[in-house]
């Protein structure tokens, strides 16, 4: 089971880039804020919803359709079938990438003048514009490569679109900021078309490399099937389009916060302006925060995809059950320590982070949610390469249901006010997850084994978060004599994170929580790990 589950390698390669771009792109926004100041920074982000909401428009989820069918050609043999998905969708996505690119480009002054509503964006709308296009045909490739169960592409792509990125954007706006604030905002915007021609030059470069080995793939294979280019469009848009749906429906949530939050804090006797920076703490600073534990989870679905639409191709219901089973595990022994310590470090988070010390009341209630989003995530993941994309749409839309009336009453509840909205949030993720977890189980017969996969991790998580609120509070009275205040929380929560995330590691094996197959899918360092587990006593005959 664990030799097929190579997915795992591949999704901690992906989670570690997505890391590693994540932080490189924190540090950016910290340069920007501080050469820019928060009008260009302004002028800047105006550019990126529109170009984010036509870039989503435009690869739709053809990058997760292309890597499924991609996997199930490969598993039956037919590399020639998995090469035509692959350039039938390069066609589809650089027509689409031209077309959005040209419409932004051209339709920049409307968007300025409908949307943004500040003349001075358009400079930033016109230099990014180029980046749908080539960002379109990155996601054909990494699809291409992804379906092949080979994650690395990928992730080199996106570190070096994000480095590549950096750079450009730190020269011109050095160079652009004497001249005027607009164009140094364009200049920091066409930063995402640098990183995307870098990114693209790489993917292409591996591409090419590995193309001959490829191809002689395909003159060896005995297998002949043929489908017309329509057949081949049909069932890559037949996948992707509930896929985007998919997509949509955690904006659209965001959308009903937007809609329905403000609108109940004032009901509850909340100013407008304090029902704003209410709002703004449940959005801006503790969803933002929650996101970065699911990172890798993100990229365990994109791997379990491929995985799980090969193990169906060769209708192997074994090796269906145990990469799902795996999938469980590593989202579980991720997300219920990571919820867990943000539930406890809360405060110093926020103010460290932030400087909001009353952001921690959204947080403290969202981090439950972590759980329940990383298991909506993995899940989801396990459908798709089921061939089941609609179901989480539907499981999801029901959450939001329930999200929506339980926001509606408890945010205009005082005592409650932005704390009901992110309860709410929790409660509809729990739905959904519970939801794919129980179709999950149905489709392939895998059991969440609750004392394995839910007590062991949350019985190191206990001890963990008592090590971690001990451990910050001794730093923070050694140091705050040296440091300034916020310095101090910061030293102390970093220390905390460090010490108490390897408390809950050596914790989890003495339980018997971590197994010798769970090590050996950790690429390169798997037997070194086995090995040192086994001279410290922490794995005994596992």
């Amino acid at each position: 089971m664990y030799r097929g589950s190579s997915f795992v390698k591949g999704a901690l390669i992906l989670g570690t880039a997505g890391l590693l771009s994540r932080f490189l792109g924190a540090g950016l926004r910290v340069f920007l804020a501080a050469i820019m100041g928060d009008e260009g920074i302004g002028l800047y982000q105006m550019a990126y919803p529109i170009y984010t909401t036509l870039l989503a428009i435009s690869t739709a989820g053809i990058p997760i359709a292309v890597s499924k069918l991609v996997a199930e050609n490969i598993a039956e043999g037919d590399y020639n079938g998995a090469y035509r998905v692959f350039r039938t969708s390069f066609f589809i996505l650089a027509f689409l990438g031209a077309i959005f690119s040209l419409l932004m480009f051209l339709g920049a002054n409307f968007l300025v003048e409908n949307i943004a509503k500040d003349p001075r964006a358009y400079y930033s709308l016109v230099s990014i514009s180029p980046a749908i296009f080539l960002v379109a045909i990155m996601s054909a490739l990494r699809g291409f490569f992804q379906g092949q169960q080979n994650m690395m592409p990928t992730a080199l792509s996106q570190l070096v679109e994000q480095m590549s990125r950096i750079g450009v954007v730190v020269f011109l706006v050095l160079i652009l900021i004497p001249v005027s604030l607009e164009y140094a905002a364009a200049g920091a915007a066409f930063g995402a078309v640098a990183g995307a021609i870098m990114g693209l030059l790489l993917l292409v470069f591996i591409y090419l490399r590995s193309r001959k080995d490829f191809r002689r793939k395909i003159m060896e294979q005995s297998l002949e099937r043929s489908f017309s280019f329509l057949q081949v469009i049909y069932r890559i848009l037949a996948l992707s389009l509930p896929i985007t749906l998919g997509s949509l429906v955690i904006p659209l949530i965001n959308l009903l916060d937007l809609s329905v939050v403000p609108l109940r804090l004032a009901e509850a006797g909340f100013t407008t302006e304090n029902a704003t920076a209410l709002y703004g703490q449940l959005t801006g600073m503790a969803n933002s925060i929650i996101q970065f534990p699911v990172i890798l989870v993100i990229a365990l679905a994109m791997s379990l995809v491929p995985a799980i639409s090969e193990a169906h191709a060769l209708q192997n219901s074994a090796l269906i059950r145990g990469r799902t089973e795996v999938a469980l595990r590593v989202t579980l022994f991720f997300s219920i320590p990571a919820s867990a310590g943000l539930f406890v470090l809360a405060e110093p988070t926020t103010v460290v982070l932030f400087d909001n010390l009353s952001a921690a009341y959204p947080l403290s209630i969202l981090a439950f949610g972590v759980i329940f989003l990383a298991l909506y995530t993995s899940t989801s993941g396990i459908l798709q390469g089921l061939g089941r994309p609609l179901d989480p749409v539907k499981n999801m839309l029901l959450g939001a249901a329930v999200k929506l009336l339980l926001s509606w009453f408890l945010t205009a509840e005082p005592q409650f006010n932005i704390g009901g909205a992110a309860f709410s949030t929790v409660i509809g993720f729990m739905v959904a997850s519970l939801l794919n977890v129980r179709r999950v189980s149905i489709l392939t017969g895998c059991r969440l084994q609750f004392g394995e996969m839910v007590l062991k991790p949350l019985g190191a998580s206990i001890l963990m978060c008592g090590s971690a609120v001990l451990i910050y509070r001794t730093v923070l009275s050694f140091v705050t004599v040296l440091l300034s205040e916020r310095m101090a929380q910061g030293l102390a929560l970093f220390s905390s994170i460090t010490i108490s995330a390897a408390v809950y590691v050596v914790v989890l094996f003495l339980i018997g929580g971590v197994r010798q197959e769970d090590l050996r899918a950790i690429p390169r360092l798997g037997p070194m790990l086995i090995r040192l587990a086994h001279r410290l006593g922490l794995m005994g005959g596992r």
